[in-house]
């Protein structure tokens, strides 16, 4: 079984971000989306911080967030990165199958990630995501260059708004006429 240690939490700033944003969203009536946990099972607890630091994964997790967007069946996952490549590793195969299936059912399934060494987000559509994982399980690259995305859908905080994915996410349902 997959086990869980500290590594794991490298994405913990920005989903509290996000978590914050949809918490915002949620105030203002724009989106309901939540944070899907990931269930995990206790192996080691630190007696003094009560802190677990070992666990294993009970089950496979499909994405981070599951929700809707003005009546829009919406699910995405949040991947940091800290350099100009995204290793296609970091998504898992099981989770590119539950966001096409996902797409399948009308909803709309994406990607966020964090470029830090930038402090910029990109907004990465499914239909892209499955290009790139296609390209890879062929044997081709096995990541995405920074290059290579499409600079429609790269955004930054602003307006109070720590990660605002609903632009970006305009610009999609937009070109997806």
């Amino acid at each position: 079984m997959p086990t869980w240690n500290s590594r794991g939490l490298r994405g913990s700033t920005l989903e509290e971000f996000i978590n914050l944003t949809n918490e915002k969203y949620q105030e203002k009536g724009l989106a309901l989306i939540q944070k899907i946990p990931t269930p995990i099972t206790p192996v080691q607890i630190d007696s003094a911080s009560r802190h677990i630091t070992l666990a294993y994964f009970e089950q496979k997790s499909t994405v981070d967030y599951i929700g809707a967007v003005q009546g829009i069946p919406v699910c995405f996952d949040a991947k940091e990165c800290r350099t100009d490549t995204f290793p296609l590793q970091n998504v898992h195969e099981h989770q590119v199958r539950f966001m096409g299936d996902f797409e399948k059912q009308g909803g709309m399934a994406f990607l966020i990630i964090y470029y830090q060494h930038r402090d910029i987000y990109f907004y990465m559509r499914y239909t892209d995501l499955l290009a790139f994982w296609k390209r890879s399980t062929a044997g081709g690259r096995k990541s995405v260059r920074f290059e290579e995305l499409d600079e429609r859908f790269f955004f930054s905080m602003h307006g109070g708004v720590l990660v605002p994915y609903l632009e970006p996410m305009q610009l999609d349902i937009d070109l997806r006429g």
